[in-house]
């Protein structure tokens, strides 16, 4: 479900439905695109479409195997979690003007980032992967996770996605470090491929968490098409860039909004997580001093594909660079349009490794082969509370 939302801490839901949008001359800011809602509401509606909407699932298998088989009331922050990572893979693998379309057969790579997010252990980015790699982070399985826990979660299991070679960098005091970006983006690519099997298409009619289901037709049975190759350059990984924001305490403070806008201006914007303790949201645009976020709150029975053959005051702001020379005009977007006009900044962006802080090394897959979340603690807390801090996602 799309919301409209003022930019308050209490969350005031000003339309439940895009279709309910004021007529208004003033543009709407999707993820770096703009509309004009009197002539171009098909292609926002088109493009909002194709964000991927996670939600609470119930009836999956429990995780860790005693755990609980369902994430309602605990699980919101995940999901939106997940959701602020699928529009990070999806930028990467389909390109921000790509567009999901009911009557069409989807993209191979679409299809195989829709998998990522089964609910079920084996899957990447699954709910049973994040909660268990949550306890490295000091949070029990089915206990609320705030958005550091979520940003730390995400950069670890994304190690282990070869597939995207995503990068995942959490960014420290509310200081970009250009210098340790750099140094994270150019670590050796490795070089793959993403199939399901030798010669097996994912199940045909699959519904998977985004909502969006897999059709079938004749064409993916007789010739189903292989996953392309990584278009990434060879020596630069994507980069998924979360950066925790202070933006107040019961509300946002006004001086802040301007620099929040222009944020979701950027063709860079993947969205915020943020909301209030213990009820996330996922905000991906604004209009006018109204915000536009997914719900996650809406629980859902989870797919088994198995059987099924269908298949807050804390905010992070999260940006996708999928180049270097993206993440060069990031730097000098955000130094011309917040930095150099704002008297309070968001967010810091500083050339240079600070001399006080402890060396940066940049995070690196351990030697054992395992889907990440039985062996990996946490040694790097970077965040003392998860009260303190909003987060902002490029």
């Amino acid at each position: 479900m799309l919301i409209l939302a003022k930019y308050e801490n209490q969350i005031n839901v000003f339309s439940e439905f895009l279709e309910d949008l004021p007529d208004t001359d003033d543009p709407v800011w999707i993820l770096g695109e703009s509309y004009n809602v009197k002539t171009g509401k098909s292609a926002l509606l088109s493009d909002v479409r194709s964000r991927l909407w996670f939600t609470y699932r119930k009836k999956f298998s429990p995780i860790g195997g005693t755990g609980p088989s369902a994430d309602t009331g605990w699980g919101c922050m995940l999901r939106c979690g997940q959701m602020i990572l699928a529009q990070a893979l999806i930028c990467s693998h389909l390109g921000r003007k790509w567009r999901w379309e009911s009557e069409s057969l989807q993209p191979a790579a679409y299809r195989r980032i829709l998998h990522c997010f089964l609910d079920r252990k084996d899957s990447c980015y699954s709910i049973h992967q994040m909660a268990q790699m949550g306890v490295g982070e000091g949070k029990s399985v089915g206990e609320w996770y705030g958005p550091n826990t979520v940003a730390q979660v995400l950069r670890k299991l994304a190690l282990f996605d070869d597939w995207s070679s995503l990068a995942v960098y959490v960014s420290m005091d509310n200081t970009v470090v250009i210098e340790d970006i750099k140094k994270q983006c150019h670590q050796k690519v490795r070089s793959s491929r993403c199939v399901w099997g030798e010669a097996e298409p994912p199940p045909s009619g699959e519904t998977l968490s985004s909502g969006h289901t897999l059709t079938d037709n004749s064409e993916q049975r007789q010739a189903p098409s292989p996953i392309s190759h990584s278009l990434h350059s060879l020596d630069w990984k994507p980069l998924l860039l979360l950066i925790p924001l202070r933006m107040g305490i019961n509300n946002i403070n006004p001086i802040y909004i301007q620099a929040l806008k222009e944020c979701f201006k950027m063709p860079q914007s993947c969205g915020v997580l943020g909301g209030k303790p213990n009820l996330a949201y996922y905000f991906i645009g604004f209009i006018d001093d109204e915000l536009i976020y997914l719900d996650p709150h809406t629980t859902q029975c989870a797919v088994d594909s198995e059987t099924d053959l269908r298949v807050e005051d804390q905010t992070f702001i999260g940006f996708f660079c999928k180049s270097e020379e993206d993440f060069d005009t990031w730097c000098n977007q955000v130094q011309q349009e917040i930095l150099k006009k704002r008297n309070l900044r968001m967010f810091e962006l500083v050339e240079k490794h600070p001399s006080h802080w402890p060396p940066f090394i940049p995070p690196t897959k351990p030697e054992v082969q395992t889907t990440g979340a039985e062996f990996i603690e946490s040694t790097d807390k970077l965040f003392e509370s998860e009260e303190e801090f909003e987060i902002l996602s490029v």
